[in-house]
């Protein structure tokens, strides 16, 4: 990654290019330029804008605005100082306030007069615009591999323990028996609908807005398609005002990362219950946990718990640019400069946890003693008791009350439901048969579960195929 490095003179600044000197008669002042400043963090931008420029070099070319000599000149002092910045070795100064005039500025002042024809028939505002979509694509992009990733891990932990049988819960009360390998199968499914709509998103990112000007587009026209093609864009936009004032892109990509981060929260969640001795069904790694400052036996789930916060961080990045730009008339405002931390923020807060929540959940190893105990409870067959009295035609709600007074019967006595006698059974209702016992039975009550979506062995085996092949 490339050094922020900022270069100061004298009082504050150094810079040898100053962006308006004709219409004002005094310097900027120190405050403003400090307050209005966004390379400390716009300069990750550099990469892309690179690529905007050569392009735009380039067709600036094909026009004949530009010399072949002008134009090598251009495209290798560009080259010249993506390397220095990829290096450490390139000084950001404030007072050009963003990335875009920091490498303008320093491409003139190494190859000279081309350097001041290279902003021709363009505006910084239509430049970020573009910046900021090659961003988003090349970052959907990383995500993307991201989740396959986090996806893979999951896929095999669910094959490795597809059929350690644990409680379900609703209200985090006991409610029927799953198996590891269908719940941690949800969060691939969870998963797999986040990385459509990020794909979905990339092709309304992937649109170039450059030639859009600062609101009109130019009176000197550039070969607009063309510089798309260059830079992998599927089109361009069709209309200069939307394309320069509108970042509903980074708002559909903001809302996209904090599903993700949701979708990871709640994994979370299950997991800091899962791993806590109550619980026991699972245990984390000692290099994916952390202990106490006081109490030496603690092995406490951070990295869970550092992702349920970082949730709410990605909620606060995108309500933050959706309040920046719902009051904003056409076209362009300072405003929009808002929009450029909550995005490289959740990005990186997105990629991190996914890395390291894959790297957890590989790491984690499930406990199936626990398991097995606690899912051997028989108030988890309730509902399969009712299911069992409505095939012997009794309607659901009818054998809802039934199957609710047998298990008062159960709490009220002490007696777990599997061993109330046939009497029992008999005294609450003759509806219940001589094989009632049969329903208590694990293995009949998974082996039922035969439709799609129910967590019997073969579906659970089925679906893990179907993931392994599509993440192969």
């Amino acid at each position: 990654m490339a050094a922020l490095r900022l270069a100061h003179a004298g009082k504050w600044w150094y810079a040898e290019l100053v962006m308006w000197t004709g219409r004002f008669s005094q310097p900027t002042a120190d405050l403003v330029l400090e307050y209005g400043e966004s390379v400390s963090y716009d300069w990750k931008l550099y990469e892309h804008d690179i690529a905007g420029s050569t392009a735009h070099a380039r067709a600036q070319l094909k026009a004949g605005m530009l010399t072949q000599e002008e134009f090598d000149a251009i495209a290798n002092g560009l080259q010249e100082i993506l390397a220095d910045i990829k290096a450490g070795n390139f000084s950001w100064s404030m007072k050009l306030e963003d990335v875009h005039m920091n490498i303008e500025s320093e491409l003139t002042r190494r190859i000279g007069a081309p350097g001041a024809k290279l902003h021709t028939a363009r505006s910084r505002n239509d430049q970020v615009a573009t910046d900021t979509r090659l961003y988003c694509r090349a970052q959907i992009d990383a995500t993307l591999a991201l989740l396959k990733d986090m996806q893979r891990a999951l896929v095999q932990k669910a094959s490795q323990y597809a059929e350690v049988r644990i409680p379900g819960y609703t209200h985090l009360q006991r409610a029927q028996p799953v198996t590891i390998g269908h719940h941690l199968l949800a969060y691939v499914e969870m998963l797999d609908r986040d990385a459509a709509r990020l794909a979905d998103c990339r092709r309304r990112v992937n649109v170039s807005p450059l030639g859009s000007g600062a609101i009109a587009g130019s009176t000197i026209n550039l070969d607009r398609a063309g510089i798309a093609a260059e830079l992998g864009f599927d089109s361009v936009s069709e209309n200069s005002m939307d394309a320069i004032a509108d970042r509903d892109y980074i708002m559909e990509t903001l809302f996209d990362l904090s599903l993700i981060g949701t979708h990871l929260s709640r994994l979370s969640e299950d997991l800091v219950l899962w791993s806590s001795a109550e619980f026991g069904y699972c245990t984390l790694s000692d290099a994916h946990t952390t202990g106490s400052s006081l109490m030496p036996q603690k092995k406490n789930p951070d990295v869970c718990e550092l992702t349920r916060g970082k949730s709410g961080r990605l909620y606060g990045n995108l309500v933050s640019v959706m309040v920046a730009v719902k009051g904003l008339p056409l076209t362009y405002n300072r405003d929009l400069q808002e929009d450029k931390e909550p995005l490289f923020d959740s990005f990186e807060t997105v990629s991190l946890a996914l890395r390291v929540n894959a790297e957890m959940v590989a790491a984690m190893r499930i406990n199936p003693d626990r398991c097995a105990a606690a899912v051997s409870d028989p108030l988890l067959l309730a509902t399969d008791l009712a299911d069992y009295l409505v095939r012997r035609g009794v309607p659901f709600r009818k054998a809802h009350e039934l199957v609710g007074k047998a298990v008062a019967v159960s709490v009220g006595t002490g007696t777990p439901l599997n061993k109330l006698s046939l009497d029992e059974f008999k005294e609450i209702s003759p509806e219940y048969g001589e094989d009632v016992h049969e329903v208590f039975s694990l293995d009949r009550a998974f082996a039922l579960r035969t439709n799609p979506g129910a967590p019997s062995a073969a579906n659970t085996a089925r679906r893990i195929a179907y993931w392994q092949n599509k993440l192969a």
